[in-house]
């Protein structure tokens, strides 16, 4: 009866959400509109009143149509591509129009029309299947973390079936449980029946009950047991023809399965031979979709090539990356589109990689796309906002954990270093630390929320990571079970309850009733507002503790976390795991995490993120317990992803290829923090800064070398003689804006150098390394660009006064610190606000860089808690574009870079530790204009610091 009820309020909210369509004014769309809908439609099917949730299908025809989606951008290459998709083409295709149909019980028209638009896109960049002559399309799609990326492939998938594509390959992940997740999760959006081992009465499943004609049924090569991967015993029997309806492979990233199905391939498939005696196929178009395609696709062997750029064409790429462009190339029509949401590794593929063999490597070369998300989706940007001054507010949903290890790291329940083999202890107990005791509970109290607000049946997990070690996991369970036993035992009981319910409600009225306030405020979320009383939530604790599971997942399909077999009452599960569990898995209905693994690598730090995505009518009760460390690389990794975005959308709107983009990330110093292996060198990278914003949030706390720095600025100060502008202004949109601080213009570089040489930036800070980009300033002089420098002072903090000499004076900035105590270091989030990068611009070329801010700008709310407004203020990517560029009736001027000196008070520091006496802390960023040069600097790598990395901080289950 509970699923019959949920189908009629599917319906209702179907059928209301057509009904207001037809509204003109969206915003005319309250509550009592939609009351009077539902009234309309439950008065035409009467036994749709059964049962039904009316605030649930208020809420949820509330979010639909107050949510927007911004627009994906492209990167494209058109070469040998034949532009082939158009609306006549996409009549009566059967498979996209029952995907489609199916999701509108579960997406609004927004989100629909979205998906139709943005799957046509990528589409259109592949070739028409029904192409006869040879191609080969490469694409790369780019989403955010937990974004939805496999409905968008899925629904790809539907249409690439209705095109003409024959063979369909999802390459999804390296561990069964996830491929057997996604092969279940295309049985509903494909298939349309459940593939099981052994024929038997087919069950019809997802698209199937909107159309299932068996005509037009899809096959199957795999299935979704245990086992269900490409097999021997399938390579042996099957048979494909092209008179067949399309065949869906759902395969992990495994040598041997890989290597399985190329052999079937060859041998059962390939009707033809080339001029070498291969085996290829020439009548079947073939799709590989590579799910998470930045993990395990890339090749991490080093290529190496002639100096005319030619490929060694006897090189042997790593075993995954061979097997899949082997796969490849063994058809004369092939499309590869990769999808993730860290896309670097994959850029750093080379172009030009290729072998006899193998053919080329899986660079993206036809197209990347970004995609947007809409507004409901809560990202990085969202959860822990920026730290620039002028940047977004995080969402108040993260609690700090200091008591799983000790100060130094070294010892504790969980220290950072440990090793396999440990047994984790507090204070000597066998027993969970009292932070994760409160994430736990706060997991009862969100189930209990949910439970009360009509959500019980929905599905509720935990996330916790902890180790990278199955032995420490298996004992991490244990002490999680045995809590939880025992706050069950007692609550259920009523013997020995009070201190444990005492507990649950001072975490309930001290953080979830506040909580859930600031969260509404912040996100306009009514359903995310906590009415129950604490006897409410009393009286369900009892029926939401005998509900919750723990589970321990590594990596086997037998610990796939069932949620399709409790889709009728919702599966409450805490889920303890590693590498294994952060990538690709997907955890239904995430509330809480506990997380502590402490990569510093960009895109497996990111990949962990699974606490990102959608959380209708639940994200006030979310929580993310993790280090104070952890959420300031969270940060600093989002601003980086930010910028890298940014430099994405105006590249698309100037026509860029991948290529072009694909040279700015290799050069991005951000991308020091990254798999040498992905990097494909272990003992250089080679740099270019243009383009750059380079700012330094990591200094010394040792007296002599802040006052080194101190030194240093003082000699720059004087060095530049009277200043061109003090306290500087400037007209902005007809308005006048003003500073505090110093302005030098037509500085000479050697100026500028000789500060660099002078200044000692933290060895922790990897991608701001002062002598490194004195000798860029100096490369790029010879070929007459930064020979021209502005230099500011930016002053009129909160800070006590300093005297700079040569009549310099201003008042120093506060600045917290960010992250743990240390020792060593002093760690901020940003140093400048977005208005100050571009004080050297005149009102002509401030209003270009805003305009292309505009223009290249998409909206895109997972990026930033930002309204719908366009920017007021152009972007640092745009300022360095059109200094160095130029643009209409704007000057170019790759010969002005600009470098900005801040001094900040080390007694503000709020968290700071330093003593009176301490000198202040002397910061510096430089923005460098855009340039056409390539030319690059070397910077040596610390072999011991990959390794260190690597020791501390590498992947393996």
């Amino acid at each position: 009866m509970i699923q019959q009820n949920e189908n009629y309020q599917s319906k209702v909210v179907k059928f209301v959400q057509e009904l207001l369509s037809d509204e003109e004014n969206k915003f005319s769309i309250t509550a009592d509109l939609i009351n009077q809908k539902i009234d309309f439609v439950v008065a035409m099917k009467p036994k749709w009143a059964t049962g039904l949730d009316r605030q649930a299908v208020t809420d949820e025809l509330i979010r639909r149509f107050s949510l927007w989606i911004g627009r994906d951008t492209a990167l494209k290459n058109e070469e040998g591509h034949i532009h082939w998709l158009s609306s006549s083409r996409k009549k009566d295709w059967r498979y996209w129009q029952r995907y489609d149909e199916w999701l509108e019980l579960k997406l609004s028209e927004t989100e629909l029309a979205k998906l139709d638009q943005s799957t046509d896109t990528v589409l259109g960049l592949l070739e028409d299947p029904l192409r006869e002559d040879n191609w080969d399309r490469r694409g790369l799609v780019v989403g955010h973390v937990q974004s939805g990326k496999t409905s968008h492939y899925t629904g790809l998938m539907c249409k690439a079936a209705d095109a003409g594509y024959k063979i369909i390959i999802v390459l999804a992940g390296m561990h069964n449980n996830l491929r057997s997740q996604t092969q279940v999760r295309l049985d509903e959006g494909f298939l349309g029946y459940e593939s099981k081992p052994i024929a038997e009465d087919i069950k019809i499943t997802g698209v199937g009950e909107i159309d299932g004609d068996p005509a037009i049924r899809p096959n199957f090569a795999t299935n979704r047991s245990d086992k269900g991967d490409f097999s021997t015993a399938a390579a042996r029997n099957l048979g494909i023809t092209p008179e067949q309806r399309p065949w869906l492979f759902v395969v992990k990233k495994n040598k041997t399965v890989l290597m399985r199905l190329l052999s079937w391939i060859r041998n059962h498939v390939a009707n033809s031979v080339d001029e070498t005696g291969r085996k290829i196929v020439t009548n079947l178009p073939l799709l590989v979709i590579d799910d998470e395609a930045d993990h395990a696709s890339v090749d991490t062997g080093e290529q190496l090539f002639d100096a005319e750029g030619n490929p060694d064409e006897e090189h042997q790429p790593k075993a995954i990356n061979k097997h899949i462009r082997r796969i490849l190339n063994s058809f004369t029509r092939s499309a590869y589109i990769g999808y993730t949401a860290t896309p670097f590794a994959n850029i750093f593929i080379h172009e030009q990689g290729a072998t006899r063999e193998d053919g080329p490597d899986l660079f993206p070369s036809a197209f990347i796309v970004n995609l947007a998300a809409p507004s409901t989706y809560v990202g990085p940007m969202r959860l822990f906002g920026v730290s620039a001054e002028d940047g977004s507010k995080s969402l108040p949903l993260i609690r700090k954990i200091a008591d799983h290890a000790s100060m130094d790291g070294l010892s504790g329940w969980m220290p950072t270093k440990h090793k396999n083999g440990h047994i984790p202890l507090y204070d000597g107990k066998d027993a969970i630390p009292p932070s994760l005791q409160e994430a736990v509970n706060a997991f009862v109290l969100s189930c209990a929320v949910r439970y009360m607000r009509g959500q019980q049946s929905e599905h509720s997990s935990m996330l916790v990571h902890v180790t990278r070690f199955n032995s420490v996991q298996q004992l991490v369970t244990k002490q999680i079970s045995d809590y939880l036993l025992h706050i069950r035992q007692r609550i259920t009981r009523k013997i020995g309850h009070e201190e444990i319910l005492k507990s649950l409600k001072a975490l309930y009225e001290n953080d979830f009733l506040p909580t859930s306030e600031q969260v509404r405020a912040q996100t306009e979320d009514t359903a995310s507002v906590i009415s129950s009383t604490w006897d409410e939530i009393t009286r369900a604790l009892p029926e939401v503790l005998a509900d919750i599971q723990v589970r321990m997942i590594n990596g086997t399909a037998k610990d796939a976390l069932d949620y399709t077999e409790h889709q009728n009452s919702g599966l409450k599960v805490i889920a303890v795991g590693g590498d294994k569990l952060a990538r690709g898995l997907t955890l239904e209905g995430l509330s809480v995490s506990y997380f502590l693994r402490a990569s510093k690598m960009y895109d497996t730090l990111m990949q962990m993120g699974r606490w990102f995505g959608y959380r209708p009518g639940y994200l006030d009760v979310c929580r993310l317990y993790t280090t104070p460390d952890l959420s300031t690389w969270f940060r600093h990794i989002a601003e980086a992803s930010e910028e890298l975005r940014e430099e994405f959308d105006l590249m698309a709107a100037s026509g860029a290829t991948p290529r072009e983009y694909g040279l700015k990330v290799q050069s991005h110093s951000v991308l020091m923090v990254t798999s040498r292996l992905k990097m494909r060198t272990a003992k250089s990278l080679m740099l270019s800064f243009s383009g750059d914003l380079l700012e330094t949030i990591t200094f010394f706390r040792n007296q002599a070398k802040l006052e080194r720095n101190l030194l240093a600025a003082k000699k720059l100060v004087a060095n530049l003689g009277t200043p061109s502008e003090p306290d500087p202004q400037r007209i902005r949109n007809g308005t006048v804006q003003k500073w505090s601080g110093y302005l030098w213009e037509n500085i000479s570089p050697e100026v500028v150098v000789s500060f660099l040489q002078s200044y000692e930036t933290h060895p922790d800070v990897y991608k701001v390394y002062s002598p490194l980009l004195a000798e860029f300033i100096e490369v790029m002089n010879r070929e007459n660009e930064l020979t021209q420098w502005t230099v500011v002072l930016i002053g009129g903090g909160e800070g006590a006064p300093l005297d700079l000499g040569n009549n310099v004076r201003l008042d120093m900035l506060k600045r917290s610190m960010k992250g743990e105590y240390e020792e060593g270091r002093y760690s901020i989030g940003r140093l400048m606000s977005s208005r100050d990068e571009a004080i050297d611009l005149d009102e002509p070329a401030w209003n270009a860089a805003l305009a292309l801010t505009r223009t290249a700008w998409h909206a895109d709310p997972a990026r930033r808690n930002r309204s719908k407004e366009e920017p007021d203020v152009p972007n640092g990517p745009a300022v360095r574009k059109v200094r160095g560029f130029g643009a209409e009736k704007v000057a170019a001027h790759p010969e002005r870079g600009v470098l900005y000196i801040y001094a900040i008070d080390p007694l503000k520091a709020e968290n700071g530790g330093f003593q009176e006496g301490t000198h202040p802390v002397i910061a510096f960023a430089i923005s460098f204009p855009g340039s056409n040069s390539g030319k690059k600097v070397e910077y040596k790598v610390n072999n011991v610091m990959w390794k260190q990395w690597e020791q501390d901080y590498g992947s393996a289950d």
